[in-house]
């Protein structure tokens, strides 16, 4: 049998963005609002499938993002959140922080995607401050996690070996009790009122595999299921 070690240096940094991004963009239904966080969260514009409609806000006031263009491509004065130049579909809209936060804290963005340095089996998340180093600040991130109808977190399962799927996170605390969902390139967990349940796995890895890099206690789904890889 390949271990753990093997299997995932099978799986190269574009690969593993692939796997995360397809499966997060399945979670959207037609007409749905959403909010991506900055990094490998935006990849998932790629993946929407065929028929579903989605609008995509930026935190920084564009209503109707398209996808993510080059420097030679990009305008300098529409950009997103994390400062990528963006187009911008027909019947976009551009508007004020305060408008853009209206709406986050409002209850009117249907899901939110974003990327973590630690979440736990009670689903509290930590994602902008390691002690010790410089960060700017938490930014609208706690804003749009507590107001999202559905937050989704999609992050690479560990980072540099180091296990980000906790009992309780160590870090300090984005928001507290507010994930749905997590999707790593080894599993989807579902965030529930008994604790975290395995619902899809990545064929190229057991259960074991996952019990093995997450400190979580977690239950498998009787409908257990393969992501697409």
């Amino acid at each position: 049998m390949t271990s753990v070690i093997e299997q995932t240096a099978v799986l190269t940094k574009e690969k593993i963005r692939e796997i995360i991004a397809r499966r997060a963009a399945k979670e959207f239904k037609d007409g749905d609002t959403v909010t991506l966080g900055i990094g490998l969260p935006t990849a998932v514009t790629a993946y929407i499938p065929e028929g579903v409609n989605v609008i995509f806000q930026s935190e920084n006031g564009i209503l109707g993002v398209g996808k993510t263009l080059s420097s030679e491509d990009g305008n300098e004065k529409i950009i997103n959140a994390g400062g990528a130049y963006v187009d911008v579909l027909p019947g976009a809209c551009f508007y004020d922080s305060q408008m853009a936060f209206t709406m986050m804290r409002g209850g009117h963005i249907d899901a939110t995607v974003l990327g973590a340095l630690q979440v736990d089996q009670e689903g509290s998340l930590a994602s902008w401050m390691i002690p010790g180093k410089f960060v700017p600040g938490m930014g609208g991130s706690m804003d749009l996690i507590v107001g999202s109808k559905k937050v989704i977190i999609a992050m690479e399962h560990t980072s540099t070996g180091d296990i980000k799927i906790l009992k309780k996170c160590t870090l300090p605390l984005t928001a507290y009790k507010e994930v749905d969902l997590i999707i790593t390139e080894r599993c989807v967990f579902e965030v529930t009122d008994k604790g975290l349940v395995l619902i899809e796995i990545n064929p190229m890895f057991t259960v074991e595999d996952i019990r093995s890099t997450v400190s979580a206690e977690f239950i498998v789904s009787k409908t257990l299921g393969y992501m697409e890889i």
